[in-house]
């Protein structure tokens, strides 16, 4: 069997670490690793004992995006593959918290791979950038619409129409990430992160980042109406009661996921 794209790992009750085993390539998103990783996070998805995943990179770059050998060998295809498409959007639509931790280079296709993520945390030496314009592109797998919600209009603008490499801390200042640390520290704070997520309610925290996200594609009231069914959807949960049965009698809760 050939080498795994995507590495799988259980360092902390309830979290899973995957990371892009491609060095080799900078971790390009090839067809066969973004569908390495869909696979995992069904896998994450349908396991009840995973409640938060972190996503990183081995060697230098986090991701370098999209695999430029194939575009040339296929042109269009290489972009519009249905196929391509479907990966991207299951990792898109993965309902449980995914943080990526963001260990080098962040570039392109990876840089809108780590968009999808719902925390990014980056080490220090971390560098980002939108480079397609200067092959004669622009990102098309959500950069254009996912940056300027984060960054706002004028920086995003600036990112895709210069190409230029952002530092790590530029980000943070910007929106783009939410802590800086040492590049030692990067895998420590990721899961020290997922195992405090990891102890809340699965049951809950997929309702949690729904109600987050609806801020991003809605209108303000159509975002609280979003936040509204949600809230009364989690009230039906046995975890929702029980959290406040805990409150009320002033004793850590016991989720049961449910």
């Amino acid at each position: 069997m050939p080498d795994a794209l995507v590495l799988a790992e259980r360092p902390a009750p309830g979290v899973l670490l995957l990371t892009m085993t491609r060095p080799d390539k900078l971790n390009a998103l090839s067809k066969a690793l973004l569908e390495e990783l869909r696979d995992r996070l069904a896998e994450a998805n349908a396991d009840g004992t995973v409640r938060c995943v972190v996503l990183t990179g081995a060697g230098r770059a986090f991701s370098v995006g999209a695999d430029i050998a194939d575009m040339l060998e296929r042109g269009v295809a290489s972009y519009a593959d249905p196929e391509r498409l479907a990966r991207w959007r299951a990792i898109q639509e993965f309902p449980k918290p995914l943080i990526a931790a963001i260990n080098g280079f962040a570039l392109g296709g990876g840089l809108e791979l780590a968009l999808l993520c719902d925390i990014v945390i980056a080490a220090e030496g971390a560098k980002f950038a939108t480079p397609e314009i200067r092959i004669g592109s622009f990102p098309g797998d959500g950069g254009t619409q996912r940056l300027p919600r984060l960054v706002g209009k004028s920086f995003a603008m600036q990112m895709v129409l210069t190409g230029e490499m952002v530092d790590a801390h530029l980000a943070e200042r910007k929106g783009l990430v939410s802590e800086v640390v040492a590049a030692e520290r990067l895998l420590p704070r990721a899961l020290e992160i997922a195992g405090t997520i990891a102890g809340q309610s699965v049951a809950i925290t997929p309702y949690a980042k729904k109600a987050v996200l609806a801020a991003f594609d809605n209108g303000l009231e159509d975002g609280l109406r979003i936040e509204h069914r949600l809230t009364v959807e989690a009230f039906a949960t046995e975890d929702r009661m029980e959290g406040l049965r805990a409150f009320a009698e002033k004793r850590p809760p016991v989720f049961k996921g449910k």
